[in-house]
């Protein structure tokens, strides 16, 4: 039973699911996102707690997990796990819960989004007139470049890359190429996408959209290699993880015209300094990791951090779970 059960909550996420928590009876704690733990903090406070819902934000290294061996439960207010140590839960014991799936349109809006605006420097021209330096008209000023027809290439055709894919499929008609651990059989019946290997990906995509989860095989994958495999007029779009391509192979990469442009939403580190040269360049724009910053997908990440919780303690199995061989 969750009743009394102490519940350690990192963040202020959306009432809707700390409300479900509380009509279980569970006892919450909630931080308040203005002033969040540090890890030494977080480490030496969840010790009194049973169960612990946090973000990507928080660490949960090998010395968190076996300092909180004592915990029930970790669900995460998140999608993505690579702030976790699978390995260390997984061996403690520790089920972990997180919440795919409740982004897939939201994340999906930002990536098209990006495309859009990186094809027709938006960013650009904003600051243009913003700095009163929007003149007469010029014939061959300002020009951007049409999507239509081009070829749209997903690195990880999960959920969100689905999304993407269909999106770019249904308003230009993009023909859909993607790289992935396997094939997918949906993607090929609904979108005729096709599975390509990594050089092919680079070759090929006009616009190249990065989807995949961050880990040591995707982890600064993008480098200066692999941009300058790249068409010169694609377009890099990223809103998975800032450390699968390499920010400094990025920005040689843009300055040198290997690639046209670059949308990202997702940054190394995070928050990005507010004078990285990336901020500044004209065929770039880089929005602060909003992909699921929408009410209906906060709320529902919400909504699935505290069933996972729920089910666990009613049924010792959960929504979405990271690690079910520790599931009893």
């Amino acid at each position: 039973m969750l009743k009394g059960q102490k519940i350690l909550v990192t963040r202020d996420f959306p009432e809707n699911g700390l409300d479900l928590l509380r009509n279980e009876g569970a006892v919450l704690e909630v931080r308040s996102s203005e002033n969040p733990f540090t890890y030494d903090e977080l480490l030496s406070y969840a010790v009194h707690f049973d169960i612990l819902l946090c973000s990507s934000k928080e660490k949960i290294d090998r010395t968190f997990l076996e300092n909180n061996k004592h915990l029930k439960v970790i669900s995460q207010y998140a999608a993505g796990f690579d702030n976790i140590d699978i390995d260390a839960a997984t061996e403690l014991g520790i089920p972990l819960g997180h919440t795919p799936n409740a982004m897939n349109n939201a994340t999906s809006d930002i990536a098209f989004g990006l495309m859009i605006a990186v094809s027709r420097d938006f960013f650009q021209m904003h600051k243009k007139i913003a700095s009163d330096e929007w003149g007469d008209f010029r014939p061959q000023a300002n020009l951007g470049i049409e999507l239509y027809g081009k070829t749209l290439g997903i690195f990880g055709l999960g959920a969100i890359g689905f999304e993407m894919a269909r999106k770019c499929k249904a308003a230009y008609g993009m023909k859909i190429i993607y790289h992935n651990r396997s094939e997918n059989a949906k993607a090929k019946a609904e979108l005729n996408a096709a599975f390509v290997d990594f050089d092919t990906l680079l070759s090929q995509s006009d616009v190249l959209s990065v989807h995949a989860d961050l880990n040591e095989k995707t982890k600064y994958l993008f480098d200066i290699h692999a941009f300058q495999k790249m068409k010169p007029e694609s377009l890099f779009i990223n809103t998975a993880r800032g450390q699968i391509h390499q920010e400094k192979d990025l920005l040689t990469a843009l300055q040198k015209s290997y690639i046209r442009g670059a949308g990202l939403d997702v940054t190394d580190p995070e928050p990005m300094h507010s004078e990285n040269p990336l901020l500044y360049m004209p065929n770039v724009c880089v929005l602060p990791h909003i992909g699921s910053a929408t009410v209906e997908s906060r709320a529902e990440m919400s909504r699935l951090a505290a069933e996972n919780i729920i089910q666990f303690f009613k049924t010792g199995k959960m929504v979405h779970c990271i690690n079910p061989q520790v599931l009893k």
